[in-house]
């Protein structure tokens, strides 16, 4: 049986959240990917060249050398104008999806697409694309993001560990009970309303915790003030 991934760290998930924050500063069109040890990946796609090829071979331009269910040369990034293009005609054994339809020849990509190769998940992201959204950038603050007294409670609770040690990571469902004097099944119940809140709810179970803790010190939502 496979041990479940680690839980990332809070001091990780404000680096991740840095690198797309920066990443989306550039105004430039970008793929944002995670690979099985759970680090995560910003690629920048660049004006030259036009084509870029998407494989498990180490050559590729966006190399997925550890997916088995990805061929070696598995599909094409292609940039015609401002826009991006995902071709595949037939080049992968399993076939590419793109907002969970598979691709069958070219289809544009727009900001906040969800590409599927093989198991990885590769979403693409266009800051210029006129329609979109600043879903990259750090999140907002707490005037923004209105939260209950209760939930401002979890948080700072969440984050208590971090205030001795940014590679702490936030405290358990138990921890944050006891603290708050809820019982464990509320204090899940205020997280999830709270990943919600924040958009963090498609997140990968391990890493919503520390993204969330981030996101509340990030903002400035739980200040050193609160400990």
């Amino acid at each position: 049986m496979t041990d479940p991934p680690p839980e990332v760290s809070v001091a990780d998930a404000v680096a991740d959240l840095r690198a797309l924050n920066e990443a989306e500063r550039t105004g430039s069109p970008f793929l944002v990917l995670r690979s099985p040890d759970g680090r995560q990946h910003v690629r920048a796609l660049p004006t030259e060249p036009a084509t870029l090829t998407v494989g498990r071979r180490a050559e590729a331009d966006v190399a997925l050398v550890w997916d088995a269910e990805v061929s070696r040369l598995h599909a094409l990034l292609e940039r015609v104008g401002d826009d991006w293009i995902l071709v595949d005609d037939g080049l992968s054994r399993n076939g590419s999806f793109l907002d969970g339809a598979k691709v069958l020849g070219r289809r544009r990509l727009r900001d906040g697409c969800r590409l599927v190769f093989g198991e990885t998940v590769v979403t693409f992201h266009d800051p210029a694309d006129s329609q979109s959204q600043p879903t990259a950038s750090l999140p907002m603050g707490a005037a923004t993001v209105p939260v209950t007294p209760t939930q401002h409670k979890v948080l700072v609770e969440l984050c208590r560990p971090v205030n001795e040690s940014a590679f702490a990571t936030p405290a358990t469902n138990k921890e944050i009970a006891e603290s708050v004097h809820l019982s464990v099944d509320a204090v899940k119940a205020h997280l999830r309303g709270l990943f919600e809140r924040f958009g963090l709810e498609d997140l990968p179970q391990n890493q919503k915790r520390g993204r969330l803790a981030a996101t509340a010190l990030v903002s400035g939502l739980v200040t050193p003030r609160d400990f």
